[in-house]
């Protein structure tokens, strides 16, 4: 599957694309939610907590208000590199070479040195409470297809979207991301930066200040289940996919 693949555009329209432009206009976009640092930093720690980081919202800030008073540990740590990490991301455009630095600045508390910022080169599979979930593909084969995918990328921030279009793409890069899984650790904190930094390319700055990762993280349950379309990265239905798609507009309600 090609992260430029319409094939579900016209499913996605009729479920909730049709929707898009009035959530967009109906969306508080004011300081109402909190200021533009604020929200970035909601957004690293929920992501993070997606991923067993158990510092909710409110410890971390109250961390940074009496920083001082406390140690900062991993889980801390592991925020903050995330946060400058979006901070990066806010500032530069969305390329390979710049994804790659960013997972270099946030997976400094998940892998040793040689390993960030940089492709795997081992197997990875996704394991649940009854074990193996999901096989990604191999390690000689990510380069390849992190190329294509880049290849792709490129060609629709260059494309002309209408709003629409930039959440219905947005969220296959996300998927089809996912499904990659191109780095030994960080992948789903690497696939929501990467949604989320194009939607914000593509229809401009204030789109950083979407809830979509507070989103995913209160809907948990199913954001997992509808990645979910296969036991390994040959067997993806994608046929299946409008479920995960319909997720990140429905952040906005």
């Amino acid at each position: 599957m090609r992260i430029t693949e319409r094939k579900y555009f016209d499913t996605y329209f009729k479920s909730i694309g049709h929707e898009i432009p009035k959530l967009i206009s109906d969306f508080d976009f004011s300081e109402n939610r909190g200021g533009f640092e604020y929200l970035t930093k909601t957004s690293a720690i929920y992501s993070s907590n997606i991923e067993g980081n158990s510092i909710d919202l409110n410890s971390f800030m109250n961390y940074e208000l009496n920083k001082e008073k406390f140690k900062a540990g991993k889980e801390i740590e592991e925020i903050e590199d995330l946060i400058e990490a979006y901070q990066f991301a806010q500032a530069n455009s969305l390329n390979e070479k710049n994804l790659l630095y960013c997972h270099k600045i946030f997976s400094d508390t998940l892998l040793i040195r040689s390993k960030r910022g940089k492709y795997r080169t081992e197997k990875i599979g996704v394991f649940g409470k009854a074990g193996l979930a999901y096989m990604a593909v191999e390690p000689e084969f990510v380069e390849k297809e992190m190329k294509l995918f880049f290849q792709d990328l490129s060609g629709l921030i260059a494309s002309d979207l209408n709003e629409i279009e930039v959440f219905y793409f947005a969220s296959l890069i996300h998927l089809r991301f996912a499904h990659i899984h191109p780095f030994r650790d960080g992948n789903g904190r690497a696939a929501r930066l990467a949604e989320k930094w194009f939607v914000a390319e593509k229809l401009g700055r204030d789109f950083w200040k979407i809830p979509s990762e507070e989103y995913y993280k209160n809907e948990q349950a199913r954001y997992y289940g509808s990645i979910h379309l296969g036991v390994n990265f040959y067997e993806l239905n994608y046929d299946k996919c409008v479920g995960f798609l319909e997720m990140l507009p429905n952040c906005l309600k």
